[in-house]
């Protein structure tokens, strides 16, 4: 599969907060079910001796076509399938939606697909495409 456009921006801005990248890409995969998914990263950081290990997916959209609504439509279904898959799988991670800060402020102008993204509790990571730096995590 194609890495997306900002996927080494992301990864590196994810190891530059502290996380171990442990798939290049995340494999959600059962023959039976006929899930067959890659999700961009796996991720995960030592949060402290006491609470233990943090685990989180993270798929990377660029978000450069035309009509930004359109490709957020298929952007949030692909959230929610791997979401699916992840917990049919039971794989435990926090699934992150990376998007550039561009198309936060493009996401602005959009309030039905705000209102999407509270609804379905969208976890989304905002970074900054030149400096390949994470700006905020919102939950």
């Amino acid at each position: 599969m194609a890495k997306d456009i900002y996927h080494n921006a992301v990864r590196e801005a994810l190891e530059k907060e502290g996380w171990l990248i442990t798939d290049d890409p995340l494999e959600l995969y059962n023959k039976a079910e006929k899930i067959d998914y890659e999700i961009d990263l796996g991720a995960e950081r030592l949060l402290c001796a006491e609470k233990g290990v943090e685990k989180i997916a993270v798929e990377i959209k660029s978000c450069l076509r035309l009509s930004f609504a359109h490709e957020f439509h298929s952007i949030l279904g692909q959230y929610l399938v791997y979401l699916a898959g992840l917990k049919e799988l039971g794989i435990s991670r926090h699934l992150y939606l990376a998007i550039p800060q561009f198309a936060e402020e493009k996401l602005k102008d959009h309030l039905f697909l705000l209102r999407l993204i509270d609804t379905y509790q969208v976890k989304l990571i905002i970074f900054d495409t030149l400096t390949n730096e994470i700006i905020s995590w919102k939950n």
